[in-house]
């Protein structure tokens, strides 16, 4: 069995302060990336090894994108969850600049409810019950079909998300 990264004894935790992220900017500059178990000691930091990985790949990366999400982006997510799931690491990496913890944030904090105010499950990427337009027969004496203009466009719109045009996703899967 492998043993704990840190003791977890007299580790900061908590709020990173801005001279610790500086040592760990400046410590992975010089050195690279390279083996987060003892990085912490070597850079001066008294924090555990997945700490430093945590905050280096979520937060201080230099090709980290900052700011919202676009409008292009926040379609992608969407697309992309219809087909994948929750496997926000591949979503992620359509997202350059993007990490899996943000996108998953993001998803959970505005899209879901987005779609739910929409009336789209956000799990099943379906129209809720609740928002199914119930259609009543109705005889249309010009056109002799079963249901109105109206009825026919509503019944329309009730196709999945992952119905939307095609999303060129050129996934692989990599074993490290």
């Amino acid at each position: 069995m492998r043993k704990p990264c840190c003791d977890k004894q007299d580790v900061n935790k908590g709020a990173w302060s801005r001279q610790e992220d500086q040592k760990l900017i400046d410590y992975i500059e010089k050195h690279g990336e390279g083996n987060w178990r003892l990085l912490p000691k070597a850079a001066g930091l008294v924090r555990c090894g997945k700490s430093c990985r945590l905050r280096w790949i979520n937060y201080l990366r230099p090709d980290l994108k900052r700011g919202n999400f676009g409008e292009d982006e926040e379609d992608l997510i969407v697309k992309l969850h219809a087909l994948l799931g929750n496997r926000w690491s591949l979503i992620a990496g359509r997202l350059p600049g993007r990490t899996d913890n943000e996108v998953k944030n993001y998803w959970n904090s505005h899209l879901r409810k987005k779609l739910m105010s929409k009336g789209i499950d956000p799990d099943k990427h379906r129209l809720r019950q609740s928002t199914v337009v119930h259609l009543q027969p109705v005889v249309s004496h010009e056109r002799g079909d079963k249901f109105s203009d109206a009825a026919t466009s509503a019944h329309d719109n009730h196709k999945p998300i992952s119905e939307l045009p095609d999303v060129n996703l050129n996934l692989s899967l990599s074993i490290n």
